[in-house]
């Protein structure tokens, strides 16, 4: 019985794992409207808000409305951002107005003294995991195939409208996977082909950059249709 080729090579394979987890990811963001979109499941979540309705201390974006970021301490899964942002040659007073703490913790965690902090990750809504995907993907093609200049928080207006948010993001997503289309051996292999400012990406590989994208789509993905799945039963009796 004939059976379809299944691809082998490096950019072959995470072309066709994208292709896969875009081709699902549409299927199942079809219908998405903008009550479900902005659903919050559970309180203090992260979402998308008004600029001067912000609910943490790091949301950004360019125009009225931003995407929340930054919890009300640093958690010990972010220990290692902090040592990277002073390593870069931040100081602890700019890192603290980045976290939203106090310099002397910055310190703490800098200096690993005092009790780590609970890493109590937020339940976020539809809203905010869309708008993750789409100024991470945004800015990695900037960074990678494009000019290599724009900040990547500054380069989604985020907007409560489900299908504008959506219009936008598969634009994006669309440019992603056609630079992904022309990458070659030589350049999977090259450390720092992609300058994205923000993580490891100078001085990765660019074949693992690729595959953090894809699964970066794939999990955020996954997390959409569960809250999906939540909001279309939210309502039912319980057994």
């Amino acid at each position: 019985m004939a059976t379809e080729r299944v691809p082998t090579g490096r950019s072959s394979l995470l072309l066709d794992q994208f292709d896969c987890a875009r081709e699902m990811a549409r299927a199942r963001l079809t219908g998405l409207g903008d009550e479900e979109f902005l659903w919050e499941p559970a309180a203090d979540c992260w979402s998308i808000r008004r600029r001067d309705e912000a609910a943490t201390p790091r949301a950004f974006g360019p125009g009225d409305w931003v995407l929340d970021q930054g919890a009300p301490q640093i958690p010990a899964s972010e220990y290692a951002e902090v040592a990277r942002q002073a390593a870069g040659g931040m100081t602890g007073a700019k890192i603290a107005e980045d976290w939203g703490v106090s310099v002397e913790r910055v310190e703490q965690v800098l200096g690993h003294t005092g009790p780590p902090e609970p890493d109590r990750t937020p339940v976020t809504t539809i809203a905010w995991r869309l708008g993750h995907l789409h100024y991470c993907f945004a800015g990695e093609w900037e960074w990678a195939f494009g000019e290599r200049r724009q900040d990547p928080k500054l380069m989604v207006d985020f907007t409560p409208s489900a299908a504008l948010a959506l219009e936008r993001f598969w634009a994006v997503i669309d440019r992603w996977r056609d630079g992904l289309a022309t990458v070659t051996d030589e350049q999977l292999d090259t450390v720092g082909f992609s300058q994205y400012p923000y993580g490891s990406h100078p001085r990765d590989p660019f074949v693992d950059v690729l595959w953090g994208a894809n699964l970066e789509l794939i999990h955020h993905m996954a997390e959409i249709a569960l809250l999906r799945d939540l909001w279309r039963t939210r309502f039912s009796a319980r057994g």
